[in-house]
């Protein structure tokens, strides 16, 4: 019987708690590797801990680089390292369109989504990269297809998405040959619990529903609703040494919206 795909690796995932974040977790760790998980929320830290045996939880606020630096630091004392990042993190605007944000709430949403979704991840680079250096390691960021398809989201969350996507881009030319840097773009998700900006008064909603997977099917080719477990397989092979001559890719994970005229 073959190794698990990810025996002997050490991952780091952040926004760990809901959605993708937790798939990729659980599948992770049914695939061999030693994670360690940061989450914001309280609840979902306690949640992990009880239901995915044997990982490590931080608890924190991604966008605070102190924060990734202690997970960072996890790492490397409970695993004597890290090879992979992923991270996860993300607020969306539910589709509001840029003259419909009031003009004193502005400013604040600008800085609360691009804080979320782009600075965080540029804050968990930024302490991961010593420690992936130096075990030739890989970074998995996450994209949407709101980054290549029109309508799948408003202004802000469409643009924060394309600077991930711009990210991607830059770390995989800047850290090659070192460190692989790749990307999933998921399609709409069900299961996701996704929730909205504070600065918008979205913070209590939340991208799903009993009707989200009838929604999301009738909309793709293949006509089917992904979950975050689905998403999880292609954070899997990014992450795994099945990708070891990509770099600077992204994997479309989204029903093949993209072929759709």
């Amino acid at each position: 019987m073959s190794a698990p795909v990810l025996d002997g690796r050490r991952a780091l995932v952040v926004g760990a708690g809901s959605g993708i974040g937790r798939a990729v977790v659980e599948r992770f760790v049914a695939e061999g590797a030693a994670v360690v998980a940061v989450e914001r929320d309280e609840a979902k830290c306690e949640d992990l801990r009880k239901s995915v045996p044997g990982i490590d939880v931080v608890q924190g606020d991604a966008c605070e680089s102190s924060v990734n630096r202690e997970a960072v630091d996890r790492c490397r004392e409970l695993h004597a390292g890290l090879d992979t990042l992923v991270h996860c993190v993300g607020i969306f605007d539910f589709y509001r369109s840029l003259d419909a944000v009031d003009e004193d709430a502005f400013d604040d949403a600008f800085d609360e989504m691009f804080s979320v979704n782009v600075r965080a991840a540029m804050h968990g680079v930024r302490a991961a990269l010593p420690e992936l250096r130096r075990s030739g390691g890989n970074i998995v960021l996450t994209e949407s297809t709101s980054a290549y398809q029109p309508g799948r989201g408003g202004a802000l969350y469409v643009s924060t998405k394309f600077a991930i996507r711009g990210l991607r881009i830059a770390l995989a030319h800047d850290l090659a040959p070192e460190v692989r840097v790749n990307s999933v773009a998921p399609g709409g998700t069900v299961g996701t619990r996704l929730a909205g900006a504070r600065a918008l008064g979205l913070d209590q909603q939340r991208l799903d529903g009993p009707d989200r997977a009838a929604d999301i099917a009738s909309r793709v080719p293949l006509g089917i609703a992904l979950s975050g477990e689905d998403h999880a397989w292609s954070y899997l092979f990014l992450a795994s040494p099945m990708s070891r001559g990509m770099t600077g890719t992204v994997l479309h994970s989204d029903g093949g919206v993209g072929i759709k005229g």
